[in-house]
């Protein structure tokens, strides 16, 4: 229901107004367009002021403050990755903090400690393959975790066992048009 509506109801009790016709009729639509114009407009700018529900010039905003934009491969992961890079402490070095943290090169992350000291091992949970921007993604995760950790990164490609258990044959294979890179990431998020 529009303001034009919404007004007529709240006034047409009143017995003051001609709701259909004349000048009241004109006043009570224009006053409900002005409305209308004015609640689309809140509503817009309502979805753009958090990071969490930001779709547009929110985003951007938001990425202008920051010293590095996140990587990202679609609108909830680049709203995920502002969420992290926002909310970093950094003075909390446990593995928890710093995957909380990770969240922020825009894919899923995982830090782990390793056997050798200051040295973790990141690897990106659900993706398969190396991505294209593989090279913007090892920079924010070397410009995200603290200075003194080396890091080493692991990717993962599609298995024998996933690839015989998502092609039936080889000619399902051939006959999905997929490149070697595609195939190297076949079943990523």
């Amino acid at each position: 229901m529009g303001y034009e509506a919404y007004l007529k109801g709240l006034l047409g009790p009143l017995g003051v107004y001609d709701m259909e016709n004349g000048s009241s009729a004109a006043e009570l639509a224009a006053l409900g367009a002005g409305l209308d114009g004015a609640a689309g407009a809140l509503s817009e700018l309502d979805g753009e002021c958090t990071a969490g529900t930001a779709a547009g010039y929110g985003l951007a905003l938001y990425e202008a403050i920051l010293p590095e934009r996140p990587v990202f491969r679609n609108t909830a992961m680049r709203r995920a990755a502002l969420c992290a890079l926002l909310s970093i402490d950094g003075t909390c070095f446990t593995a928890e903090a710093l995957n909380r943290t990770l969240a922020g090169c825009g894919l899923p992350a995982a830090v782990q400690e390793t056997e050798t000291a200051d040295t973790v091992r990141v690897t990106f949970p659900g993706s398969k393959g190396i991505p294209d921007d593989a090279a913007d993604i090892e920079e924010r995760v070397a410009a995200i975790l603290p200075c003194h950790l080396a890091c080493g990164f692991v990717f993962v490609f599609l298995t024998w066992a996933e690839l015989e258990s998502a092609f039936a044959s080889w000619n399902a294979l051939e006959s999905a048009g997929l490149t070697w890179k595609g195939l190297e990431s076949y079943g990523s998020i």
